[in-house]
C-alpha cells in the first residue's frame, strides 16, 4: 500500500515535498517512481529512483527542478519539487515497480498511491 502526502496550494517559483509512505511488503525490492496528472490529460511520468538511490530518472519537463529520493528505512519516497510553474498543477502520484526499466510507461508500474493535489498559482 502506498500513501502519498504534501500537496498543497503554492505560488509560481515556490517549492513543495511529496511523500509517499509504503507499507506491506519490503520497500526496497521495489523501484520507485512519480507521476502527475492534469484534468484532461493522460497520466505521465515525472521522475523515477532505484531501490538505492544510485540511479534517477526525470521527464524534460521537471529536470533541474525536481528531485527524488528515497529512505528504506522510513519506507518513504520523496519528491522534492522547487521553481515550480503553473503547469506543474497536477494529482501526483507514487508508483511501484520491480525492475528499473520501461520507467516511462505507466502500464509497468505494478503498485500506485491514492494522489496528492498539487496546485501552482501564477
Amino acid at each position: 500500500q502506498l500513501q502519498a502526502s504534501g500537496g498543497g496550494l503554492v505560488q509560481a517559483g515556490g517549492s513543495l515535498r511529496l511523500s509517499c509512505a509504503a507499507s506491506g511488503r519490503i520497500f526496497s525490492d521495489y523501484k520507485m517512481g512519480w507521476f502527475r496528472q492534469a484534468p484532461g490529460k493522460e497520466r505521465e511520468f515525472a521522475a523515477a529512483v532505484s531501490w538505492n538511490n544510485d540511479n534517477t530518472v526525470y521527464a524534460d519537463s521537471v529536470k533541474g527542478r525536481f528531485a527524488i529520493s528515497r529512505d528504506n528505512t522510513k519506507n518513504t519516497v520523496y519528491l522534492q519539487m522547487n521553481s515550480l510553474k503553473p503547469e506543474d498543477t497536477a494529482t501526483y502520484y507514487c508508483a511501484g515497480k520491480h525492475y528499473f526499466v520501461y520507467l516511462f510507461d505507466v502500464s509497468t508500474y505494478a503498485y500506485w498511491g491514492q494522489g496528492t493535489q498539487v496546485t501552482v498559482s501564477s
